[in-house]
């Protein structure tokens, strides 16, 4: 019975954490979609990079700790922090800006709210 109080505590925190990524992610790409560079990455500008780089780091710290949550309750990883990780970095000239690339991730996210 003890395990059993321990993985619903585990999964209980893993959920939260969740919740707390999902609202980190959208906070930051409410301020993107604003009109401020730097979340994507997309331009590799050192200004823009240190300015967001708090807040990648908030994010991945969130993300870690959601993964060993999901891999001790054998579960699969935390989906949506690889496909922000994976959006992320140069992009062909032809590419959406990063404000619509957020907007588009904001649409997305907030669609069933």
């Amino acid at each position: 019975m003890a395990k059993a109080d321990r993985l619903e505590r585990l999964d209980t925190r893993r959920a939260d954490l969740e919740v707390d990524y999902r609202e980190a992610l959208i906070a930051a790409l409410k301020v993107c979609a604003a009109g401020k560079w730097g979340l994507f990455d997309h331009n590799a500008d050192r200004a823009a990079r240190a300015a967001v780089a708090p807040t990648i780091a908030e994010l991945t710290e969130l993300a870690e700790e959601i993964d060993t949550a999901r891999e001790q309750l054998f579960m699969e990883p935390f989906e949506l922090h690889q496909e922000f990780l994976r959006q992320r970095g140069p992009v062909d000239s032809q590419a959406v800006g990063e404000p619509k690339q957020a907007r588009a991730w904001l649409d997305r996210l907030t669609a069933n709210d």
